[in-house]
């Protein structure tokens, strides 16, 4: 048993796919499936579901993916002790999503190393971009990107839109719902805007006002007290209790969600443990 082999069956059983965690961890997929073939020889068990859609963990393999999550974030601290990286972290991510999407996963750091120093950016897709150029900060969750070419983007997510707002049930119909809304938004150079604009465009409807709020928390309250509707993920949705909300049609229901680094950029142990912490607390969240 070896860390990579343990990498291998962590990327397998979290994308549910041989071929997937093949191309990720630039393996050939014989050599992914010989890696799994051996960890389950060393335990005498099966630890996959193979089926036409990939495959998935059994009660075995469940057991087994969270001891060896559990193995490799103390192999990365480990990494950071022996080289003695600096404890830091300068991290990006969007006003939408504020720290809701990445706090869990600092908190966790911080009980590993008290001393660590975090750098935290937010904004438009366009100002993180432009953090990471300018080297102010390392790594960043952006939805949407601007396809710079000295931009590295890794689509870690999709993330699905609802509209929220005051009054809607069952039977509420979108386009009459929304007609004439204000839209509440966090700021004139937010994606969601420009989503919401093109949703007015595309079904030949009027807005409302636009009214800028001034952080995440606030846009929700604004919204359930009827000052107007905003665009959110369902995750954010959902864990913020709102009960009622409207799916958006095609194409505009999806948005990408992206990691992104500067082209050449490395990832130090903490930022690595920083990214498999983020994707492990946003699964939990997914999974509830």
């Amino acid at each position: 048993m070896d860390i990579e082999n343990m990498k291998a069956f962590v990327s397998v059983a979290e994308l549910k796919s041989i071929s997937a965690a093949a191309s990720k961890l630039n393996h050939l997929q014989s050599n992914m499936t010989a890696k799994i073939k051996k960890i389950e020889n060393h335990y005498n068990q099966e630890l996959f579901i193979r089926n036409s859609k990939g495959v998935t963990l059994t009660k075995d393999g469940e057991k087994l993916y969270h001891q060896f999550k559990k193995i490799l974030f103390v192999w990365e601290e480990t990494e950071n002790v022996m080289i003695q990286h600096d404890e830091k972290i300068r991290v990006g991510t969007m006003i939408s999503m504020g720290g809701t999407q990445i706090s869990p996963a600092l908190n966790k750091l911080y009980q590993t190393y008290p001393d660590l120093s975090v750098t935290l950016k937010t904004g438009s897709t366009e100002y993180i971009e432009s953090q990471i150029l300018l080297g102010k900060i390392d790594l960043a969750y952006t939805i949407g990107s601007l396809k710079n070419n000295n931009i590295k983007y890794k689509k870690v997510a999709i993330e699905e839109m609802v509209v929220i707002g005051q009054g809607i049930n069952r039977s509420t119909i979108f386009e009459d719902y929304i007609s004439e809304k204000n839209l509440l938004v966090l700021s004139d150079n937010c994606l969601y805007l420009s989503i919401l604009q093109n949703m007015y465009s595309n079904f030949n409807i009027t807005q409302g006002e636009i009214i800028e709020v001034g952080d995440p928390e606030s846009l929700l309250q604004f919204a359930m007290m009827g000052m107007g509707i905003s665009l959110v993920s369902k995750r954010i949705a959902r864990k913020y209790n709102f009960e009622q909300y409207l799916d958006v049609p095609s194409p505009f229901r999806f948005v990408d969600l992206y990691l992104i680094t500067r082209l050449n950029h490395e990832f130090t142990p903490i930022e690595r443990q920083f990214i498999e912490l983020t994707n492990t607390i946003d699964e939990m969240e997914i999974n509830n």
